[in-house]
């Protein structure tokens, strides 16, 4: 009896490894598909960002292929300049390669912002200077230097001076 307990036991242990190997191996197989996507994220992200890198190299190289005509005409300008002492060619020159850069840049979406005698909008304007003067109160009197658009977004603000409006004792005076 001793050998048929033992015997139905030993079935036991048995059947309770096999129902207990079960799970472990589906745990085993997930565990090793959550390191393979793990690795796969990781590699995914890499590439992501060499991508980006890539992307970013590129739009750099555009713009210096775009500008670059621009540095060999002024280099020319300058050795013509030396060569001859034609300052009227050279002067007609720099105001070609002046409006090769007004192209490039309006080819990019650059706008100037027009400043002078406008309202002051601290969104595309620097207020550098505040002045007494005859014109309203936060109408800008001088722009030190042009502020730039790009595709709806200020990329550079114009630098100005803005009025105070004109004081009250010489309001009174008059």
């Amino acid at each position: 009896m001793k050998d048929e307990k033992k015997a139905e036991i030993d079935e036991q242990a048995e059947a309770q490894e096999i129902e207990v190997s079960g799970p472990m191996d589906e745990v085993a197989d997930l565990t090793d598909r959550l390191q393979r996507l793990r690795a796969e994220f990781e590699n995914y992200k890499k590439r992501v960002a060499r991508d980006a890198a890539d992307r970013s190299e590129r739009a750099s190289d555009q713009f210096l292929l775009d500008i670059l005509p621009l540095y060999d005409g002024m280099q020319l300008a300058f050795e013509n300049l030396n060569r001859d002492k034609d300052t009227e060619a050279f002067v007609a020159g720099a105001e070609r390669i002046f409006a090769q850069f007004e192209q490039v840049l309006s080819s990019k979406g650059v706008t100037r912002i027009e400043a002078l005698g406008q309202a002051f909008d601290p969104a595309i304007h620097e207020a550098l200077l505040s002045l007494e003067s005859e014109q309203p109160k936060n109408t800008i009197i001088e722009q030190f230097s042009p502020g730039y658009t790009r595709d709806g977004r200020t990329i550079r603000p114009s630098k100005v001076a803005v009025s105070q409006g004109t004081t009250p004792a010489k309001e009174e005076k008059e």
